[in-house]
C-alpha cells in the first residue's frame, strides 16, 4: 500500500511540475519574444523569422528611443504616477484599514458593508468620468494645473487592498496593543510602532499592487491628461504604436530596423523595473495575500 502511494505521489510530481514549467515558458515567452524583435533587423521582424533568438542583431532602435526626448519625459511622469500614487493610495489605506479593524469604531459594521458593497456594485464609467471631471475643475480653481496629480489622488482608493489591510491588522494580538497603551503610547504610535511592523508582508505586497497599478496605468490617464508633456509611458507607447502604423510613416520608413522593433523596445523598457522590484518583494507576496485574506 505504501509503495502504491510512493509511485503515485510521484506520478502526480511530474505532471504537476510538467504543467508548471509548461505554464512559466508560456508566460515567459512574450517578454522573450519582444526582447528579440526589439534586436532583430527589419527583415527578419517583418517577414516573421524571429521566433526566439534574435536575427540580424541590431541596436538602432534602442538608440532611436533612447534619443526621443519624449520617451524620457514619459518615463519621468510613470516614475512621478507611481512613487507619489502609491505613497499616497498606502496612507490612505493604512489610515483606513486601521480604524476600520477596530471592533470600538462607531458605525464600524456600516462601514465594512460600504466599503465591501463598492466591489460588488459600481457606478460605471461615464458617472466615475464625470467625477473626475469635476475633481478636475476643482484643482484648477485651486491653481494646480498638473493633471499627474489629480490621477495620483482620484486613484488612491481600492477598496480590495483595504481589506486585505485590514485583515492583518486583526491578527495583531489585542494585548500587544493593550501593553503599549499601557505604555503611554498614543493611538498613532501603536499604528507605526505596533500593527505597521507586524503586518509589513501584507503592507509589501499591498504596496506592489498599486505600483504595478500605477506603472501599467492607461485609460484614466489618458482621458484625464491632457498635456502631452504629462502623459505617462504607456499612453506614449499606444501613441506610438498609432503613429507607426500609420500607412503615411510606413511608406517613408527607411530604417534599417523595423517600426515593430522599436514598439518592444519600449515595451521591453516598460517592463524592466517591475522585474527589478519584484524579486525583493517576493519573498513578502505569499505571506502577505494569506495574512491579509484570511480572517481568523
Amino acid at each position: 500500500m505504501k509503495r502504491k502511494l510512493e509511485i503515485s505521489e510521484l506520478i502526480f510530481k511530474i505532471i504537476s511540475y510538467t504543467l508548471l514549467t509548461m505554464f512559466a515558458l508560456c508566460c515567459l515567452y512574450p517578454f522573450v519574444y519582444a526582447v528579440s524583435a526589439s534586436l532583430s533587423s527589419r527583415s527578419a521582424v517583418e517577414y516573421g523569422e524571429v521566433v526566439l533568438f534574435p536575427k540580424g542583431l541590431q541596436f538602432e532602435a534602442f538608440a532611436r528611443m533612447f534619443g526621443d526626448n519624449m520617451f524620457w519625459n514619459a518615463y519621468s511622469n510613470t516614475l512621478f504616477l507611481t512613487l507619489f500614487g502609491t505613497i499616497w493610495a498606502m496612507l490612505v489605506s493604512i489610515l483606513g484599514a486601521y480604524a476600520l479593524s477596530k471592533r470600538r469604531l462607531l458605525f464600524r459594521k456600516f462601514f465594512n458593508f460600504f466599503l465591501v458593497f463598492t466591489m460588488w456594485f459600481s457606478a460605471g464609467i461615464v458617472p466615475q468620468y464625470l467625477n473626475y471631471l469635476a475633481t478636475k475643475q476643482v484643482f484648477n480653481l485651486a491653481g494646480i494645473q498638473d493633471d499627474k496629480w489629480l490621477v495620483v489622488i482620484a486613484m488612491g482608493m481600492a477598496a480590495m487592498n483595504i481589506i486585505l489591510l485590514r485583515n492583518a491588522f486583526e491578527g495583531v494580538p489585542s494585548e500587544i496593543e493593550e501593553a503599549a497603551i499601557v505604555d503611554g503610547a498614543s493611538e498613532f504610535q501603536v499604528m507605526t510602532q505596533v500593527y505597521i511592523p507586524m503586518s509589513k508582508s501584507t503592507i509589501a505586497t499591498v504596496a506592489l499592487f498599486f505600483a504595478i497599478s500605477r506603472w501599467n496605468g492607461y485609460f484614466w490617464a489618458r482621458q484625464m491628461i491632457s498635456n502631452a508633456n504629462e502623459q505617462p509611458l504607456q499612453v506614449f507607447i499606444r501613441l506610438r504604436l498609432e503613429q507607426y502604423t500609420d500607412s503615411e510613416v510606413m511608406a517613408g520608413w527607411n530604417e534599417a530596423y523595423a517600426t515593430d522593433s522599436v514598439i518592444y523596445a519600449l515595451i521591453v523598457c516598460s517592463i524592466v523595473p517591475i522585474l527589478i522590484i519584484y524579486p525583493f518583494i517576493q519573498k513578502y507576496f505569499a505571506k502577505g495575500v494569506n495574512m491579509g485574506g484570511v480572517k481568523e
